[in-house]
């Protein structure tokens, strides 16, 4: 649900009470290779950003606003998902779907196609593949691991968007940089399923949900606090209508210049000409 803003004073004081629309956004760009994107990481209080597209291609960018509005993007570069032998992917080795990026700079990525995360230094270098548990190898082919995520430690976490446990609860597979884990699951609700993830300045975990009808898709944002690995304090801040955006599957919550969280969420067009590529933001509640 959407809900209104409480303005206080001249200084622009903003005390959101549910996700409140900022700003939609659509992006164009007449290259080939631009469009399918499903992850994206915000920084500099909104004005840089990296995203990442399904087709193994990472894009580096600028985001012009105006009085916080997007006002345009510049596309700052582009660069190929590499294999470990500095290969270019494709089909379903290059299936990229997932996004973290570290305080030094280097990027996670995790794949759907072949169940896996690997890291990157910087874009365009050798992926370096991180161990894969025998509990990645029964996971369903086009519904793993869309979602990754960081938390403050620079442990990573990644969700399943269709494959779930025997009780029907969605796996959290984490990595402490040793080895993997499953530290909890969390609940499938309502036919919605999750495609990306991030942990927020405020330190809880938000993911990103979508459901598919002939009509459109929907959009629903939850987030936990994680404390002790028990999720706890589950909360619903967007359940959109069908139509009301396009099939939003990456998503990063940072803070703007005014304290303010928000919520920068990117669509994949399926490079379909009846979709587009859109950024949608939302205002959060702390």
């Amino acid at each position: 649900m959407i809900g209104g803003l409480a303005l206080a004073g001249a200084a622009w004081a903003v005390d959101v009470k549910t996700a409140t629309l900022a700003d939609s956004f659509a992006w164009r760009h007449p290259a080939e290779w631009f469009g399918g994107f499903s992850a994206i990481h915000v920084s500099d209080t909104g004005r840089s950003f990296i995203a990442l597209s399904d087709r193994a291609t990472f894009v580096t960018g600028r985001i012009e606003r105006d009085n916080g509005a997007i006002a345009d993007v510049r596309i700052l570069g582009h660069w190929p998902v590499l294999s470990s032998t500095g290969r270019t992917m494709l089909g379903y080795a290059g299936d990229s779907e997932g996004l973290a990026a570290a305080p030094d700079g280097s990027l996670f990525v995790s794949f759907e196609g072949v169940h896996r995360v690997a890291h990157y230094a910087a874009p365009g270098t050798h992926a370096r593949v991180l161990p894969r548990p025998s509990a990645f190898d029964g996971l369903d082919r086009n519904g793993s691991f869309e979602a990754l995520a960081m938390d403050r430690r620079g442990w990573l976490y990644t969700l399943t968007e269709k494959s779930r446990t025997l009780q029907g609860d969605i796996p959290v597979y984490r990595w402490d940089g040793q080895s993997w884990s499953t530290p909890f699951v969390l609940p499938a609700r309502g036919g919605f399923l999750p495609v990306s993830a991030d942990f927020g300045p405020d330190g809880r975990l938000y993911v990103l949900e979508r459901s598919v009808s002939l009509t459109g898709f929907r959009t629903r944002l939850r987030r936990w606090d994680t404390t002790g690995d028990v999720p706890s304090a589950e909360e619903t801040l967007l359940e959109t209508a069908t139509g009301t955006h396009d099939n939003l599957e990456g998503l990063s919550i940072w803070r703007d210049a005014q304290g303010r969280m928000r919520v920068t969420m990117v669509s994949d067009d399926n490079f379909l000409a009846l979709q587009r590529t859109e950024l949608v933001e939302y205002l959060l509640p702390d």
